[in-house]
Formats: C-alpha cells, sequence, structure tokens
C-alpha cells in the first residue's frame, strides 16, 4: 500500500472515531506511521485529506437494477443485499458524519454522494416498473424509493443501538423489508405451483 492509500485509510479510521475536530493531522499521521510533512506533501490540507478519504469510504452503489426489468422480487433483492451490505460496512462514518453536519455540512456531502445515486437508480428503476405495469399504476414512485431506502438504512444504523427491536438477523433483513415492499406497490412474486420444486415453492424471500 503507497503512502497516499495509508493517509486516506488513517484518515478515515480516526475520523469515524473522533470526529473532524479530534482528526487532528498529527494524530492521522501518527495512525498512518508518517509524519505530518508528508501528510501535508500528498494532501496540502486536512480538509482536502479528509474529502477525499470520507468520499472514497462512503458506501457504494450495489449491482446495478436492469434498464429492462424482469422479475422485481429477485432483482430488488439482490440490489437491497448489497445496499444493506455497504450501510452496515459503514454505519461507523455515516453516523459520525451525520453527527457533524451542523458544524461542516461539506463531509455529509460527501458521505451522502453514493448513497444519493443509489437513490436515484432505484427511483429511476421504480418508472420502469409502472411504466412496464408491474406495479399498481397508483404507486407514488418517489415515495417507493424513499420506503425502501428508509426501511434498509434504518435497520443499518439502528441495529447496533437497539439490538432487540431486530429480533430477525441481519442477513435476513433485506429480504423481510423487501417482501413487505413488494406487497405495498403490488409486485408480490407470482406463487409457485404446489407441484413445484421446494426452492420454488420457497420463493426469492427465503
Amino acid at each position: 500500500m503507497d503512502v497516499r492509500d495509508k493517509l486516506l485509510q488513517a484518515a478515515l479510521r480516526v475520523f469515524e472515531g473522533c470526529g473532524s475536530r479530534g482528526a487532528t493531522t498529527r494524530r492521522i499521521a501518527a495512525e498512518a506511521g508518517v509524519n505530518e510533512i508528508t501528510l501535508f506533501r500528498h494532501f496540502g490540507s486536512k480538509a482536502a485529506l479528509l474529502n477525499e478519504a470520507i468520499s472514497g469510504g462512503a458506501p457504494r452503489p450495489g449491482a446495478p437494477l436492469p434498464a429492462e426489468p424482469r422479475d422485481p422480487a429477485a432483482e430488488l433483492l439482490a440490489w437491497a443485499r448489497m445496499q444493506h451490505a455497504g450501510l452496515r460496512r459503514n454505519a461507523a462514518l455515516i453516523r459520525t458524519s451525520m453527527g457533524e453536519m451542523e458544524r461542516n455540512p461539506e463531509l455529509m456531502r460527501h458521505t451522502a454522494e453514493n448513497p444519493r445515486r443509489s437513490h436515484t437508480e432505484l427511483h429511476a428503476y421504480m418508472e420502469r416498473l409502472s411504466q412496464a405495469g408491474m406495479i399498481r399504476a397508483d404507486v407514488d414512485t418517489y415515495a417507493a424509493t424513499a420506503m425502501l431506502m428508509g426501511s434498509l438504512f434504518a435497520d443499518a444504523m439502528g441495529r447496533d443501538m437497539i439490538p432487540d427491536r431486530y429480533p430477525y438477523g441481519e442477513a435476513d433483513a433485506p429480504a423481510k423489508y423487501l417482501e413487505l415492499f413488494l406487497r405495498a406497490i403490488g409486485a408480490e412474486p407470482d406463487a409457485a405451483s404446489p407441484a413445484g420444486t421446494p426452492d420454488e415453492v420457497a420463493g426469492p424471500f427465503s
């Protein structure tokens, strides 16, 4: 790993634990195993280093949703699992950035950049489902998008704080939310035939 990457990763770790005020250049440099002169030579300022570190460490969009929907249940489930995993992986970064929102909104903007892209992607997919007649005609696609994104976000952020409110496992959560979501928008997967195989009967949410 080169020095620049070491500094970026160190800045992210220190920021997650200490916030922007506690993330001094001295502390970040020590975490990376370099001196402050090296830090400034690569990034010029603490603000530039933190902005790049947070932008790079923010949750990444998951598997893209298809341009032509064929199986909303399976396509959305794969997408929701990727989104949830990314949010869980970056929960500390997101919480710290939210705590910095009033004092340093620029940092929150970087954290929200990729989730914003995910929201845009999901809404476009919902529009395609609507145009294809694969969901109820009266569904507000913006509200539906916020509903699914919000469920995944609330689980990812709240599971550590109030674990007793989440009796189902982390790995099961996306499927549970998606099953309710599909019912709400009128896109439930077709019921399997009783004569089908066990996998077919179990369906995509098992």
